[in-house]
């Protein structure tokens, strides 16, 4: 077990490694001088020489990329030119939209998926297994922004339900700010619900007609027991993989969401940054999402030793 855990730990220094490189080379690699294009055609040639100067970049390649690798070890993502604030601090205040939407979308796409997959395998060939399939792609065809902005008209603007957009002012309490994020998070729950179901619906059925699985019914136990038990236990590992890949999609995907829904979370401030050509913001964001990645598949990875032994062997 432990051989597992530090060949999952080195791969995981070994993917932010190619990551850190990655970013720093996309950066480097845009037409053009990088400060000029921050600072706009207005900028004069003093302004540019400055910020050069203070991105490091009038350094030599190999010397920018060492000072590079030594500002992520120690965490520090850069400043941002136009908030006058570092990166880090930016992401963190931004931070909490986006954790409570990504937790509350995927609560809502697992409430939804893994009920009706485990079901639709059950009763496989059934007119609720077909109409869960077709559901199920159709709601994958659909993208959330498109859907957010149907709720929000349906729920917000016609019936005065929900509020059309923001996260709540300084004071709300947790349920008004969860209350502000229940449209969005269908938006993206709905969306995320249909690869969820899919892959729950798979994996059930390729258990339900294992040995064990006719042993324990021919044993008289309960079917709810051997379904819920005896079958999801042994088809989880699929179905972890794809929630742990849904949430990390769904911290990437909000970038649009937030913006239609007016949330000051991550995902407008990328977008933001993106427009003003605050490159060190974009480049931080690139990195913090990508780490996420990196975390969630090593958490689903300590999940697999808890579900499955044989994982350890």
């Amino acid at each position: 077990m432990i051989r597992y855990i530090l060949q999952r730990l080195f791969g995981m220094i070994v993917v932010m490694f190619l990551v850190v490189t990655i970013v720093f080379v996309i950066v480097r690699v845009t037409p053009g001088d990088p400060a000029a294009v921050m600072l706009g055609p207005d900028a004069s040639a003093q302004d540019i020489a400055d910020l050069r100067s203070r991105l490091g970049l009038d350094q030599t390649l190999l010397v920018q990329y060492f000072i590079y690798i030594g500002q992520m070890l120690k965490g520090d993502l850069g400043q941002s030119i136009f908030l006058n604030m570092p990166v880090t601090s930016a992401l963190m205040a931004r931070a909490e939209p986006t954790f409570f939407l990504t937790l509350f979308s995927l609560l809502i796409a697992s409430v939804i998926a893994l009920p009706i997959g485990i079901y639709a395998a059950y009763r496989r060939g059934s007119f609720i297994d077909q109409a869960a399939t077709t559901v199920a792609m159709l709601a994958a065809s659909i993208p959330s922004f498109w859907l957010g902005l149907i709720l929000m008209q349906t729920f917000a603007v016609r019936l005065n339900i929900f509020p059309v957009s923001g996260y709540g002012g300084p004071d709300s309490s947790f349920l008004e700010r969860m209350y502000h994020l229940t449209l969005p998070a269908f938006a993206l729950g709905m969306v995320s619900s249909a690869l969820i179901l899919r892959f729950t619906r798979a994996s059930m059925l390729d258990v339900l007609g294992d040995d064990y699985i006719r042993t324990a019914r021919a044993k008289g136990l309960v079917e709810r027991r051997v379904i819920l038990k005896h079958a999801l236990k042994n088809a989880l590992i699929p179905i972890l993989t794809v929630i742990g890949l849904t949430a990390a999609v769904l911290i990437s995907g909000a970038v649009v969401t937030e913006t239609v829904f007016g949330l000051p979370g991550v995902g407008s401030l990328v977008v933001s940054a993106v427009l003003r050509r605050d490159y060190p913001v974009i480049q931080g964001a690139l990195l913090v999402i990508a780490a996420l990645y990196v975390l969630i598949n090593f958490a689903i990875d300590m999940l697999y030793l808890a579900i499955d032994p044989r994982v350890r062997y």
